[in-house]
């Protein structure tokens, strides 16, 4: 049997040792770095190894081919989004609106360095509307359980409709940071503060009051 073929129908290793799971993360770090800025296609298994710093064996020991590592990629952003909206959720409960507003503005900062391939890998595949579905999904459901907890008497249906507001908004300001969107200098300030403004707005009348009440509650 061809051994590139046998190569090709492994599955994924998955390393029970810590070392081992050290080693697929540089890995994964390093495909994600090269898939990001060169493209799926154009990135190889030898330069995500030798990027790692890695031998292409130890690379191939873990994912027999580029397709196991765009998959690996995949699952590894989705986690990243699921563990980060589950994290603001939790801090939401002490912000106020316009606080909330400016929390999202720094998750999109924390977020976009650890997903960065994404746009690439969805370029690439056959299922790119799933994955993109399931990560704007996860990222309107994780706003609005967010804004839910900052409003409690915020509807299920109106939160998911305000973050899909809240989504468009920080790609917009993605987009003027990295100038690839109509800007200014001080454009990206006055987004901001429209995105307070428009949140404290919207959350205001379904918050709690000290006795139990929303704004919103007769």
């Amino acid at each position: 049997m061809d051994s590139n073929s046998s190569r090709d129908k492994r599955t994924s290793l998955q390393p029970m040792r810590a070392a081992g799971r050290q080693r697929v993360e540089e890995l994964l770090e390093a495909a994600s770095d090269l898939m990001a800025e060169r493209g799926y296609e154009a990135t190889t298994m030898a330069e995500i190894a030798a990027s790692a710093g890695a031998k292409v064996g130890s690379l191939y020991r873990f994912f027999p081919n580029k397709e196991a590592v765009a998959d690996a990629l995949v699952q590894r952003h989705i986690a990243v989004l699921e563990d980060e909206y589950a994290a603001l959720a939790k801090r939401a409960t002490t912000l106020s609106p316009d606080a909330l507003a400016d929390v999202l503005i720094e998750l999109l900062v924390t977020l976009h360095p650890r997903v960065k391939s994404l746009s690439a890998l969805m370029e690439a595949r056959t299922d790119r509307m799933e994955i993109r579905d399931r990560a704007r999904g996860h990222a309107i459901a994780g706003i609005a359980a967010a804004l839910r907890v900052c409003a409690p008497g915020l509807d299920e249906a109106l939160a998911k409709d305000i973050a899909a507001v809240v989504l468009n908004v920080m790609k917009v300001l993605r987009s003027m940071l990295a100038k690839d969107a109509p800007t200014t200098s001080g454009a990206p300030d006055e987004l901001r503060q429209m995105h307070r403004l428009y949140l404290t707005d919207r959350l205001q009348p379904f918050r709690r009051t000290p006795d139990g009440i929303t704004d919103a509650e007769p």
